[in-house]
């Protein structure tokens, strides 16, 4: 389903994805959101949270594409670090489970509706000029050489942080691509269980029928 492209797998990028059929988007992801909460706020705090290896692969990885993670954090690290601040709101159940397992695992987690990918899909570099919608922002005109996950119209996620406003996820959404976004120095194992507990949760909380979960790198 997802191709690796030579020029990302240079970066040590990989991936843990699956997919889910028959999904029924609720209005709420709020027993995992719980679930997310309670569990962070056992295991960190801010002062701790910077010093995690994972956190620290991920800003290590930013600072190599040209991002600053001070002014940019990584995605899991926002979401631990609004939990730890002040909780963490629900957007609907599957956006819901992605964010809870990624803020208990602290691996990034990508959802995408795949009635709304065209053509294969491929983690690549982008190209100059390339257009890139995000999720709550406006179009973004990349430079080339950014990684990102393209399907046959563009790129669909900002790797390793943004996601595209075209293939978001909907009421209407019925087919879900779980991404989880691993960097050097981030183990296949934890990839894994990151894309494995978000389709758990999934299940748990909009239904469906899933398929295994496969790591590229």
């Amino acid at each position: 389903m997802i191709e690796l492209g030579e020029d990302a797998r240079a970066l040590g990028i990989s991936i843990a994805f699956s997919r889910v059929r028959g999904v029924e988007v609720r209005g709420s992801g709020s027993k995992v959101i719980e679930l997310a909460v309670e569990e962070v706020r056992r295991k960190y705090t801010l002062e701790s949270l910077k010093e995690d290896p994972v956190v620290r692969a991920y800003r290590d990885f930013y600072w190599r594409i040209g991002i600053d993670p001070t002014k940019v954090r990584p995605s899991s690290e926002a979401l631990v670090r609004r939990i730890l601040k002040e909780g963490l709101p629900s957007i609907n159940s599957v956006v819901d489970s992605g964010n809870a397992a990624s803020a208990i695992t602290l691996v990034p987690i990508g959802l995408y509706d795949l009635g709304k990918v065209r053509g294969k899909l491929e983690l690549r570099l982008a190209r100059p000029g390339e257009i890139f919608k995000p999720i709550g922002g406006g179009e973004k005109v990349l430079s080339g050489g950014e990684p990102v996950l393209a399907d046959e119209d563009g790129p669909i996620f900002l790797y390793p942080h943004r996601d595209s406003v075209r293939t978001m996820i909907t009421q209407g959404t019925r087919e879900v691509l779980i991404v989880a976004a691993g960097v050097p120095g981030v183990d296949a194992s934890l990839l894994r269980r990151a894309a494995s507990l978000t389709l758990e949760f999934i299940l748990e909380t909009s239904g469906g029928e899933g398929e295994e979960v496969r790591v590229i790198f």
